[in-house]
């Protein structure tokens, strides 16, 4: 590197506190770097520049330039060590070239030399670098007739521009790293923590409503065939309203229809209206309820329940979009969107011939699984203070919740679900003498619940959970259930009295052992035997148990 003792000019001075100035104008480093390059390049008389800097391959490609042809950044690629440019950013030095075209290193990539006879053009190269690491390469052609311009001051006042064009470009990509790290951030951020979804008349915030909610949210906004799958009493219309007032034709009626409370005559002439004379009693011309819904939203509840007879016309109806009134030969053509509810196991009905296979697969195109209250138990106080809310709306009082009434709540099974939870507020709000309801203002706790001794029945055809087998406790034999026994319950192939229960637990089981005693008892209808098969323990040790918790068996 030449011995360079240049004195610093007014001029000089001039450049480096406007390029200075412009370096820390703005976070982009493209344009106060093309603009500090033009203002210099004008300010020395340059006849051309660019600057190039590294990428994270190692290549050195342009960032910006004045005085070039524009396509001259497609050209620009240097590898370390490659030509002049690639040779000034590996050895970290300036360089003067006075005659460009007589250094056989140059490659003229830019075409900022001139023409191949043009002899007079001198270049200034100097590296841009914080401390040791460099960063890239600021280069200068300039005029150099005869060899007689000095082109050390021009090139010790590019040594000091390329210190706080190092600095900006170092914290440029400082940013870029963190602005990039902190988008991979949010990115993750917004795909577990996902937004809290919510429906109209619908109170759920647990992980099982939440699904339900996405699927409604994704499925209302087209005229797909819905099948509501569910518990009675989980709030299957409440969900199919919802779809109604999120899809397009929310303008339009929404009729529902209980199937299992019609006979097949009248629910025919119901759904698809009678001509007049069509029976006795037909004095006039009568709409269905699908003509009724035309445009709109048709909800089928229990459609499980129709007969097989009436299933073959329901089809044609979902084939063809058009039937014929009771009594008429004039088809109607109809324009609705169907939902369907049902608490049976219709897979098991196609199975037993008690339901139509090509219906089943007509009404099964988007099935959501409504998930019973007792699987949603975070989702019990919210509900129940909605209720009370809306009691106390209604009749002007201003009721509230203990903490211990509230743990009734939660611990309660629910075998009407949401129904039953809504009855049973209303209920004791009504008959509460007080303005907080506490423990003891619920029938269960006075053994007065007569509800407690359905929490056993379950309906041979009533939808399962995912995950429950089919086969009942009963059906497990002895010799089964006697090996599913904990060792610890027997000695010597007797039961011990007098040892702690190993009792199991669910996905539907209260936690603690007092508790999963009360729930198994319940459901059995406090049959101890029933529990005991239950619980895979024997009738002796749920005594024992009865009798270590101070559990009063109910008589009914």
């Amino acid at each position: 590197m030449p011995n360079i003792h240049a004195k610093a000019t007014s001029c000089d001075f001039d450049v480096i506190y406007e390029i200075c100035k412009t370096l820390i104008s703005s976070e982009d480093v493209r344009q106060t770097f093309d603009t500090s390059l033009r203002y210099m390049a004008y300010a020395l008389g340059w006849r051309s520049a660019f600057i190039a800097i590294a990428e994270s391959d190692g290549r050195l490609r342009g960032l910006c330039s004045t005085g070039l042809q524009e396509d001259w950044r497609q050209r620009v690629c240097f590898l370390p060590g490659e030509g002049i440019v690639g040779r000034i950013y590996t050895i970290g030095s300036p360089v003067i070239v006075p005659a460009v075209r007589d250094e056989p290193m140059f490659l003229d990539r830019t075409g900022g030399a001139g023409a191949p006879d043009d002899e007079s053009v001198a270049l200034l190269a100097v590296p841009i670098r914080h401390e040791w690491r460099p960063l890239g390469v600021l280069v200068a052609f300039c005029e150099n007739p005869g060899g007689n311009r000095l082109l050390a001051s021009d090139l010790h006042l590019m040594k000091v521009v390329a210190t706080p064009m190092a600095q900006a470009l170092l914290l440029h990509l400082g940013a870029s790293t963190t602005r990039g790290g902190k988008q991979d951030e949010v990115w993750r951020i917004r795909k577990t923590v996902r937004p809290v979804l919510q429906l109209d008349q619908v109170v759920g915030t647990s992980a099982p409503m939440q699904e339900v909610f996405g699927q409604v949210h994704q499925v209302a906004p087209t005229r797909t065939t819905v099948l509501l799958r569910g518990e009675s009493g989980t709030g299957k219309e409440v969900i199919a309203r919802a779809i109604h007032r999120l899809s397009p034709r929310k303008e339009q009626p929404f009729v529902s229809v209980n199937c299992a409370a019609l006979t097949e005559s009248l629910l025919e002439s119901e759904l698809f209206g009678h001509e007049k004379g069509a029976f006795t009693g037909a004095q006039c011309q009568r709409k269905g309820r699908f003509e009724l819904a035309q445009g709109g939203t048709l909800f089928l509840d229990e459609i499980g329940d129709i007969s097989p007879s009436f299933q073959a016309k329901l089809l044609r109806v979902l084939q063809e979009r058009e039937f014929e009134r009771v009594g008429g030969v004039r088809p109607v053509k109809v324009d609705v969107r169907l939902i369907f509810a049902t608490n049976r196991n219709l897979e098991r009905m196609v199975r037993d011939g008690e339901f139509r296979a090509d219906l089943y697969y007509r009404i099964n195109v988007v099935s959501i699984p409504l998930p019973p209250l007792r699987e949603r138990r975070d989702d019990i106080p919210a509900m129940a203070q909605h209720f009370l809310d809306r009691f106390n709306r209604d009749h002007g009082r201003s009721l509230c919740f203990s903490d211990d009434a509230m743990r009734v709540l939660m611990s309660c099974h629910w075998p009407g679900n949401v129904r039953e939870l809504e009855n049973c507020v209303e209920r004791t709000a009504t008959m509460t003498h007080h303005d907080t309801i506490d423990r003891l203002s619920f029938l269960c706790e006075s053994d007065r619940c007569t509800a407690k001794v359905l929490h056993h029945i379950q309906r041979e055809d009533a939808v399962r959970p995912a995950g429950t087998s089919d086969i009942s406790i009963s059906e497990v034999p002895d010799s089964l259930r006697s090996a599913a026994m904990p060792p610890s319950s027997r000695v010597n192939g007797t039961d011990r009295d007098h040892v702690g229960l190993n009792l199991p637990n669910g996905d539907d089981r209260p936690d603690g052992e007092r508790e999963r005693l009360i729930w198994a008892m319940e459901r059995c209808g406090w049959v101890q035997a029933k529990a005991a098969r239950l619980l895979k323990i024997t009738p002796r040790q749920i005594g024992y148990a009865l009798r270590k918790h101070g559990i009063k068996v109910r008589r009914f």
